[in-house]
């Protein structure tokens, strides 16, 4: 949080002056945090085109790579917290957000591993319409961390995310009807199937989550 001080000398202009500095590695390192997003929806989107076992399981390495720089990223975040005098926000909150956005690609990194566990190749268009919906979430969030500095024009992204999300639902509703409507279906697939969707919109609740925790900031530092 800041402090203003307000000087109005003689009928001056108001002036404000900062009390606190500003420590801005923070937001470069939200900003480094959500990039991950971005990789780790490129690959579940490359995984939709695979041809082979080998090429899903590369892609699943590849995610799980992503998934660990992802936690390193989230640990310096928490480190600088812990070390810093000054955060341009409640300490609680950044915590709050650094583990949101880690959620986010522990749960797109977990759909991945599935699809080249259970060796999934008929994923259907649901799964991809899951995927395009996260590869878009991964974007605003991506083009939201820098805003943080200023806390403006945020309301457009948390608004165009919750849209997202309720797309994610309805879309994930419609695999389950179909997937437990459909005869002759094989229980062991329609389990797999299953576990894999669930991550995915799993991965879809937790950009909201993010989305709502950016949110609450704003409107604590407007």
């Amino acid at each position: 949080m800041s402090a203003t001080l307000d000087l109005e000398p003689f009928g001056a202009t108001h002036v404000g002056f900062r009390l606190t500095p500003q420590d801005t590695g923070f937001y470069d390192l939200f900003s480094q945090s959500a990039s991950h997003l971005i990789e780790g929806a490129a690959e579940l989107t490359a995984i939709l085109g695979a041809e082979s076992q080998e090429e899903r399981e590369a892609i699943a390495q590849r995610l799980s790579d992503i998934e660990t720089s992802a936690d390193e990223a989230t640990h310096e975040l928490i480190r600088k917290v812990n070390s810093s005098f000054i955060t341009p926000f409640d300490r609680e909150d950044i915590h709050g957000l650094a583990s949101a956005l880690d959620d986010c690609i522990d749960h797109m990194e977990a759909a991945g591993d599935l699809i080249a566990l259970y060796r999934i190749t008929d994923l259907g268009t649901g799964v991809a319409q899951q995927i395009e919906i996260l590869a878009r979430m991964a974007e605003l969030t991506v083009e939201a961390m820098p805003r943080l500095r200023s806390m403006k024009d945020l309301s457009s992204y948390w608004i165009e995310i919750n849209r997202l999300e309720n797309s994610a639902d309805k879309a994930y509703r419609r695999m389950l009807a179909e997937m437990f409507n459909a005869e002759g279906a094989d229980p062991i697939d329609v389990i797999k199937h299953k576990e894999l969707i669930d991550e995915l919109e799993a991965a879809a609740d937790a950009f909201e989550t993010v989305a709502h925790k950016v949110e609450s900031i704003a409107v604590k530092e407007s």
